[in-house]
């Protein structure tokens, strides 16, 4: 693979992610904070828990891509506490607004844009934590930036959800 290939991959792939973060952050758009929290399904999903759980997603998996397994939880370990703890990510807690899990998210992006900027290769491949759900051992850092893609895509489409469901406004259409 030649340079300009590479680049040209890196570019198509931040590009693909850009496009992502920006349809899980429309959704948000005008939204007071009280708003940000509301859950409008049976599920316990909110806007503003989703943009936060999307940018804890992106900083662990990127920070995964620098250092490795170390870098992510212990799953077979974890306590119904780490648990408990780990579902506040997916709701706005009362001390948070949407401005500021925004900011975050925009932090979040610059340095996972970064990081894929500037490693020498995405064929770099990283060990796979433990976790019941690994079924592989390891992913090269083009599978993580695309595990992180799939990941902001799928929110964006409940994010859609969840605000028709608050308002009756779309995304798209």
């Amino acid at each position: 693979m030649n340079a300009t290939t590479t680049t040209t991959e890196r570019a198509d792939l931040l590009a693909t992610l850009a496009k992502h973060r920006h349809f899980l952050r429309f959704p948000a758009r005008d939204l007071t904070d009280d708003q940000a929290r509301q859950r409008t399904t049976v599920s316990e999903l909110c806007l503003g828990g989703l943009i936060k759980h999307v940018a804890s997603v992106e900083r662990g998996w990127t920070t995964f891509i620098l250092e490795g397994p170390s870098a992510m939880p212990d799953f077979s370990a974890m306590t119904e506490a780490d648990f408990a703890k780990r579902a506040e990510e997916f709701r706005l807690l009362p001390d948070e607004t949407l401005a500021g899990v925004l900011a975050e998210y925009e932090a979040v992006a610059r340095r996972t844009d970064e990081v894929v900027a500037s490693l020498p290769s995405l064929d770099v491949v990283i060990p796979l934590p433990k976790a019941p759900w690994n079924t592989e051992t390891e992913w090269s850092a083009r599978r993580v930036l695309l595990h992180i893609i799939a990941e902001t895509a799928q929110h964006a489409g409940h994010a859609d959800i969840i605000r028709e469901a608050l308002d009756g406004a779309k995304s798209m259409g």
